[in-house]
């Protein structure tokens, strides 16, 4: 279990967080990364699995908690956010090859805005986040 788990958090990581994932490689933190994450819910795991859950369900569960913490995604939120609002500059830099490095850019970039609305499931569908996110996207892009 705890290699499926590893490797759907990888998987995971892949999808949703890829500048964490490019960040981790970076400072060769991948490996330990993944194994205290899933090391964290070794207590939940074995509960679950002791109060016989089919596997499929224990490991959605640990799946679930794994990724708590790194819901939503910031990097989903400004890839679409870029590609909805900033068409041309997204083919630009999709095309070009150069997007995830320049989406991880303008998430340093946003960090401000995202720690002042604490960037969560429950405010990211917040407008005055979107429109500050969209007035530094507009900043980022015209230097």
């Amino acid at each position: 279990m705890k290699e499926q788990l590893t490797q759907k958090l990888h998987a995971y990581l892949v999808q949703n967080h890829l500048d964490l994932l490019i960040s981790l490689q970076e400072d060769h933190r991948l490996t330990p990364y993944l194994n205290s994450k899933v090391a964290s819910i070794k207590d939940l795991c074995e509960s679950l699995e002791a109060e016989g859950r089919p596997p499929y369900v224990t490991e959605a569960l640990c799946l679930e908690e794994l990724t708590r913490d790194l819901r939503p995604s910031r990097f989903n939120y400004m890839k679409e956010l870029l590609e909805e609002e900033f068409e041309t500059e997204y083919l630009r830099m999709k095309n070009s090859g150069i997007l995830t490095y320049e989406v991880i850019n303008l998430i340093g970039a946003c960090e401000p805005i995202f720690e002042v609305f604490t960037f969560s499931e429950d405010n990211e569908d917040d407008r005055q986040l979107r429109y500050a996110v969209m007035g530094m996207i507009s900043e980022y892009i015209s230097q």
